[in-house]
């Protein structure tokens, strides 16, 4: 069956109601029921550029990307980012989500209605205030399709409502089709068999760690050389599309060494080889992206990264990875040589692609994506103030087992006068099985790094910790907690935490 996001009837969700099948003789998991993908959807990912003046008269420009999942007929959700890339505003970003309605003009056309609302920020000054962060950006747009491509123009308005930012232009959008499978969140930890990916369609994910020494004629956006080392924390998440090779996404901030508020957002791309066993492999890998912030001087935003890899693959489902390479940012004064170590989860198996009918079996592993609000009452600012500030994040997770789980969230502040301070943050988490009413308790603990907007975290680490309670239908969760956040090398920085997500949570098979 091929599943079209574009083509009628738009956003269909066509939901498979499949019979369970016995696995082959003489399999361990012999009579016993493999269960199979219970919904498939249109997806899409879609890429954009929107042209904006800053109230200064500068001119920038917005690249954003979003993963868009279809909710019914017409209409699709999914995470977006935005980054600057044109100008000297690099290092502006936001984080949010999209919602989007399609119309079918034709065979081949298309009208699209959407709204992005996020948070982030830039390098700002009294001509250019981004406020609390909070950014608004709804769209009009005509796409043309090519099979499972299209491409056309969009009418934009950027706002930042608590700022001075706004601005109108038409700009362009290029989109691929896509498919969301994925098994009920009900049968997790249950054997299944699927033929294709399940979930959102990467392999794996890891979090990394690692240093960054500048090279020499690098310089800060005073025109001060930069010497110090940066330590920096992130993630990536990576699909195997052949025997080595692999494409992915990745985001990384600074922890360590002054330059807090320093953000990487990029695509990769690499291959690697075997060293005498399969589990040992050898290789290289190319990035390029956005970046900036933490008076890094990117110029426009733009960074690329080229470097060697080193991966092995563990007996226990782990891999572990060391790369290095250079950094640099070809339109501004920012050159690096970086190490960094990681270490990588599976999310789904991949299925053969060698044979049509090939389908691969594993374990149901409930997974969730939640849209988050996080209110911090009191926060320190570098001078010297205390304020409260809102969060808008974007947060996701991964069982590894039926009570513990990966983390991993990433946001920027919406309301408040931290507008540009962003985070990203990663760790683990605890939960019950459901108590009453569809109801559960858990935990999290999560580190990571942070900063920008004004907000004293010192070099950049932070430490999260959160108690909640969450309501659980068939797909969708409902979740408030209580916690606490601090700097990691910033004690005074301290402060309560209360969030109030909904998420929405599939099955996808692992190893």
């Amino acid at each position: 069956m091929s599943v079209d996001l574009i083509r009628p009837p738009l956003f269909l969700p066509r939901v498979l109601t499949l019979a369970c099948v016995l696995a082959g003789a003489g399999s361990t998991w012999a009579n016993a029921e493999l269960v199979r993908p219970s919904s498939l959807r249109p997806a899409a990912i879609e890429a954009n550029w929107t042209p904006l003046r800053m109230p200064n008269g500068d001119k920038t420009a917005l690249l954003g990307g979003s993963y868009l999942m279809a909710v019914n007929d017409e209409w699709g959700f999914g995470p977006s980012v935005y980054g600057a890339a044109q100008g000297n505003y690099g290092g502006l970003f936001t984080f949010g989500m999209t919602a989007q309605g399609r119309w079918r003009l034709g065979s081949n056309a298309h009208v699209a209605a959407g709204l992005f609302a996020g948070a982030g920020g830039g390098v700002g000054s009294r001509e250019v205030r981004f406020g609390g962060g909070l950014m608004l950006r709804p769209e009009l747009s005509l796409r043309l399709q090519a099979g499972d491509w299209y491409s056309g123009l969009a009418f934009s308005h950027v706002r930042f409502p608590s700022g001075n930012i706004s601005d109108s232009s038409i700009g362009l959008v290029l989109g691929r089709s896509s498919s969301f499978a994925s098994f009920s969140p009900s049968d997790s930890g249950k054997r299944g068999r699927a033929s294709q990916r399940t979930g959102l369609g990467f392999d794996e994910i890891a979090l990394q760690g690692g240093f960054a020494t500048p090279r020499a004629g690098t310089r800060n956006r005073s025109g001060v050389p930069s010497t110090q080392r940066l330590g920096f924390a992130g993630a990536d998440l990576r699909q195997y599309i052949a025997d080595g090779s692999w494409w992915g996404v990745e985001a990384a901030g600074a922890a360590q060494g002054g330059a807090d508020g320093y953000m990487e957002v990029l695509a990769t791309a690499g291959q690697d080889w075997a060293l005498g066993s399969p589990r040992l492999r050898l290789g290289g890998q190319l990035a390029a992206g956005l970046a900036g912030g933490g008076n890094i001087d990117t110029g426009s935003g733009w960074l690329l990264r080229a470097g060697p890899t080193l991966r092995w693959i563990t007996p226990w489902g782990v891999t572990v990875r060391l790369d290095g390479g250079i950094s640099k940012a070809p339109q501004g004064q920012f050159s690096a040589n970086f190490v960094r170590l990681g270490l990588a989860l599976p999310l789904d198996i991949t299925p053969s692609v060698s044979h049509g009918l090939a389908q691969e079996s594993g374990t149901v592993r409930t997974q969730q994506l939640f849209a988050s609000y996080q209110y911090l009452p009191k926060v320190r600012f570098k001078d010297g103030s205390q304020d409260a500030i809102g969060q808008l994040a974007m947060v996701m997770t991964r069982e590894l087992s039926p009570s513990v789980y990966g983390v991993a969230q990433a946001g920027s502040a919406a309301f408040g006068k931290a507008g540009a301070y962003a985070f990203g943050l990663f760790g683990l988490g605890v939960q019950t099985q459901p108590l009453w009413a569809s109801t559960r308790v858990g935990a999290e603990f999560l580190a990571g790094a942070a900063g920008g907007g004004g907000v004293d975290i010192g070099g950049g680490a932070l430490l999260q910790a959160e108690a909640y309670a969450q309501w659980e239908g068939e797909r969708l969760r409902m979740r408030a907690g209580l916690g606490h956040w601090r700097g990691m090398r910033n004690s005074a920085q301290s402060a309560p935490m209360m969030n109030l997500s909904v998420g929405y949570a599939f099955g996808s098979l692992v190893r």
